[in-house]
């Protein structure tokens, strides 16, 4: 189909399947087929730019797990959208990084996000959830914990939370003057606070 130089079969095995839409060629392997697929896009089709790796969660298959690579030549890109799935009850794929490095550090995302796990994988430490983070947070089943239940530090303002927290001081901005000493309510308002001296910071 389109610029692969044989049939899918032939370049992916036998249970491969190919489909094109909007110049994006969609080809999906079994996951014992994931790292010969990946090589073939990388050696055969010359898919040499690494772009992105990740997994979506279809609740009836499994996770999907994606890879997004192209072939860049002067005038011409050629964009190769690999895909395979794991089930949900082993969540398990050989890690694409020998044949791309770039992938690591996307891995280690799918992994904390999704809970596979790539084998042969470098290292797949947390990336960007907090430490002591319980759960995948990208999986359909992931309960989100009750802002009544545990506190949500994200208040509008310092102050406007039922948790607490400092409020913010209130101030002038700079050359406003103070209506209480100027205009029709002069003298009817209490005292702003005054603006801090330039320079100078809270203890």
């Amino acid at each position: 189909m389109s610029w692969l130089p044989a049939p899918v079969e032939e370049l992916f095995g036998a249970e491969a399947t190919v489909e094109e839409a909007y110049d994006l060629l969609t080809v999906d392997v079994p996951a014992a087929e994931w790292i010969a697929a990946l090589k073939t896009a990388r050696t055969t089709l010359e898919c040499t730019y690494f772009d992105w790796l990740s997994a979506v969660d279809e609740p009836e298959s499994g996770f999907r797990v994606c890879a997004h690579v192209a072939a860049v030549a002067p005038g011409s890109v050629r964009r190769l959208l690999l895909r395979t799935t794991v089930p949900h009850t082993a969540p398990v794929l050989a890690s694409a990084v020998e044949v791309y490095a770039g992938a690591a550090w996307h891995e280690r995302e799918t992994h904390e996000m999704f809970g596979v796990d790539f084998t042969d994988h470098p290292g797949l430490d947390p990336l960007l959830l907090p430490d002591g983070f319980e759960g995948h947070p990208l999986r359909k089943d992931f309960v989100l914990a009750a802002r009544v239940a545990k506190a949500w530090p994200g208040a509008k303002e310092p102050g406007e939370s039922e948790h607490g927290g400092p409020k913010r001081r209130q101030m002038l901005p700079p050359g406003v003057p103070d209506p209480n000493e100027w205009g029709p309510l002069k003298g009817q308002l209490p005292p702003a606070p005054a603006r801090p001296a330039r320079g100078a910071r809270a203890a």
